[in-house]
C-alpha cells in the first residue's frame, strides 16, 4: 500500500495525516466529478465540498508557510488536482495510441474521433475486448495516481520538502491474467485450422514459410476467460543429424493481438523443450514481424537465413 506522509507547517504548528492509498482514490474520484467543486481539508484528510457549512474561504490558501501568529488555519484547504474533460480524452487517446493490436486500435480510434458521445463511443468499444478494457483501467488508474503525486509533490516543493517517488504499477501482464494455457492435442485440430486460414486471409506475405503441421511434436494452447481457442503456437522435430524443433505455427486471434499472448506461448515452449533437453529449436518470420523479431532476439534466437521475394504483375 502506497502511504506517504502529508504534512503543511504553519507558524504555530505541523498539521498531518497520511496521503494513503484509499485517500489517493477518493481524491481521483472527485478530479472526476464535474458536477461540483471539491478540496482536501489537511487537517482532517478527507475531502469536503465548497458547498460545505465547515468550509470558510479565509482558510483557504496554497499550502505555503504562514508567519501569521493569528491565522494558523490559513492553508488549510487545497484544490484538487485539476482534471477536465480534455484530460480524459487525452488519456484515452494516448493509451489507443500505445496498443499494439491494430485492430482494437482502429475501432477505438474510431470511437475518438467521432465527436459527440466521444467518451460513451469510447465506452462502448472498449467493452467488446474485455482483456484490453482491463488494461485501460488499469492504465487509467495509474495515470491518475501519477497525477496526484505530482501535485502532492509540487505542494511538497512549496513547503521545502522532499519529493516523494513514484510507485508505477507494471500492467505489461495483467490482460494475461485472463488466459489459460494447455497442451494441444488433435482435438484442436478444426479450431487451429480455422485460425490458421484466417491469418493466411490477411497476410501481407503469401508465402508459406514452413510446412503446416499440427499439433506436431510439442503443442501449447491459449484460452481466454471463457474457455474459447484464443492462440496457439506449435514445434514438430526436424529431420537433421543435430535434431531439434521447427515451430511450424505461432498465431494469435487478432482481437488478442498485443497482449503478450505470442510471447508467453514461446516461452512455455522453450521451456518444455528445455526439459526434454532440446537445445536446437527455429522458426521462420515474416518479414512484417519485425516487432516479434525482437521477442526472439530476447530468448536468443538469432537469424540463420534471409528470404527475398520478387512479386510482378502478370500482363
Amino acid at each position: 500500500m502506497m502511504v506517504f506522509n502529508f504534512a503543511i507547517f504553519d507558524y504555530n504548528e505541523i498539521m498531518q495525516f497520511e496521503l494513503t492509498e484509499e485517500l489517493i482514490n477518493e481524491i481521483i474520484f472527485f478530479m472526476e466529478d464535474q458536477n461540483g467543486d471539491f478540496c482536501l481539508d489537511t487537517r482532517k484528510g478527507i475531502i469536503i465540498s465548497r458547498d460545505d457549512d465547515e468550509f470558510d474561504d479565509d482558510d483557504f490558501g496554497d499550502a505555503e508557510f504562514n508567519d501569521n501568529d493569528d491565522d494558523d488555519e490559513e492553508g488549510r484547504f487545497i484544490s484538487l488536482p485539476d482534471w477536465q474533460p480534455s484530460d480524459g480524452f487525452r488519456l484515452m487517446e494516448s493509451f489507443a495510441a500505445g496498443l499494439h493490436n491494430p485492430v482494437v486500435r482502429k475501432h477505438l480510434s474510431a470511437a475518438l474521433n467521432r465527436g459527440r458521445g466521444v467518451f460513451r463511443a469510447f465506452k462502448d468499444a472498449i467493452s467488446e475486448y474485455p482483456e484490453v478494457e482491463k488494461l485501460w483501467f488499469s492504465y487509467k488508474d495509474r495515470e491518475m495516481k501519477r497525477e496526484v503525486i505530482r501535485w502532492y509533490n509540487s505542494l511538497r516543493e512549496q513547503w521545502g520538502m522532499e519529493l516523494i517517488g513514484e510507485e508505477p504499477e507494471d500492467i505489461d501482464d495483467l490482460a494475461l491474467e485472463d488466459f489459460s494455457f494447455r497442451d494441444g492435442s488433435a482435438a484442436d485440430t478444426e479450431l487451429a485450422k480455422q485460425l490458421h486460414r484466417s491469418c493466411i486471409d490477411v497476410a501481407e506475405n503469401e508465402i508459406t514459410l514452413s510446412p503446416y503441421i499440427f499439433p506436431g511434436d510439442m503443442c501449447i494452447v491459449a484460452e481466454n476467460s471463457g474457455g474459447e481457442f484464443a492462440a496457439y503456437i506449435c514445434a514438430a522435430k526436424t529431420e537433421s543429424e543435430s535434431g531439434g524443433l521447427h515451430v511450424n505455427a505461432l498465431e494469435v486471434k487478432p482481437e488478442y493481438r498485443g497482449l503478450g499472448l505470442g510471447k508467453t506461448l514461446l516461452a512455455r515452449l522453450l521451456k518444455q523443450a528445455d526439459s526434454r533437453n532440446i537445445s536446437r529449436i527455429s522458426i521462420d518470420l515474416p518479414a512484417e514481424s519485425e516487432t516479434f523479431s525482437r521477442v526472439l532476439s530476447r530468448e536468443d534466437f538469432q537469424p540463420v537465413v534471409t528470404r527475398y521475394c520478387r512479386k510482378t504483375s502478370l500482363p
